[in-house]
């Protein structure tokens, strides 16, 4: 059965939203946590194409639960419409292997389910965002977990504020390996810090494993920071919505 989906992933700093139709995403768009009335008003424009398509929907997924419930509330009254939440209302069809006592992001699962959808393999899924998650997802679709490092904003933000001379330093791709002046020497470590730090975790990954995963990377840093790397398959930065879609999927195909 295809989507036709109105997703919105709430992240740590900013919202996504996007819009299915029979499988396809349409449209995507990006607001900050803040913006309520606009959200609200860009659920009701994306919406209205799929309203009247076969099973439409609207899910919410989110890393903070108190902006949830504000977006749900607004656009589930902005629609006239229930607004599905992720792993309250909708499991994430995504096989687990974790601690008992784990409390896994809803974006992570979103991402691992829509990367083996694709992948139908072994797959490292690199989210690059308010913090960098570098997690492995097996050969028979089960979520094993992963890493958590700060992202790249938050590492430039750390040097400046815990150190009495290291200025305050946008994020930027460095011009060379080197840096000559100590902005673009900030600027290296990060970069090439993250970099390094992803593919020792997937070769750590794949010497457990035994056998080397695909790679896809998302996130709002993603493009900065691995367009042209060799170790990224692939960039997808609508990877938290594709795993709604995938969820939507499999559960009009359980009804």
């Amino acid at each position: 059965m295809s989507a036709n989906l109105l997703a919105i992933s709430v992240g740590n700093t900013r919202m996504q939203l996007g819009v299915y139709r029979d499988d396809k995403l349409v449209e995507q768009r990006y607001f900050s946590h803040d913006q309520l009335r606009e959200i609200a008003d860009a659920a009701r424009e994306l919406y209205q194409p799929i309203r009247d398509t076969e099973e439409p929907a609207v899910y919410l997924a989110s890393v903070d639960d108190s902006v949830a419930q504000a977006v749900a509330m607004s656009v589930g009254d902005a629609l006239s419409e229930r607004v599905w939440r992720m792993e309250q209302d909708i499991k994430i069809p995504i096989g687990r292997q974790l601690d008992p006592e784990a409390i896994v992001g809803e974006d992570r699962l979103l991402n691992a389910a829509a990367a083996y959808d694709g992948a139908k393999q072994a797959v490292a899924i690199v989210d690059a965002g308010t913090a960098v998650t570098v997690d492995f997802v097996d050969g028979k679709g089960t979520f094993q977990g992963g890493a958590i490092l700060p992202g790249a904003k938050l590492m430039l933000n750390a040097l400046h504020q815990h150190t009495a001379a290291l200025p305050q330093a946008e994020l930027a791709k460095p011009s060379e390996p080197i840096g000559h002046n100590t902005i673009e020497a900030m600027r290296s470590g990060v970069f090439h810090g993250i970099r390094g730090a992803v593919r020792e975790l997937v070769e750590k990954y794949a010497e457990v494993y035994q056998g080397y995963p695909r790679i896809i990377a998302t996130g709002g840093d993603a493009d900065l920071l691995f367009e042209g790397y060799e170790l990224i398959e692939a960039i997808v930065p609508d990877l938290t919505l594709q795993g709604m879609a995938v969820a939507h999927r499999r559960a009009m195909g359980d009804q």
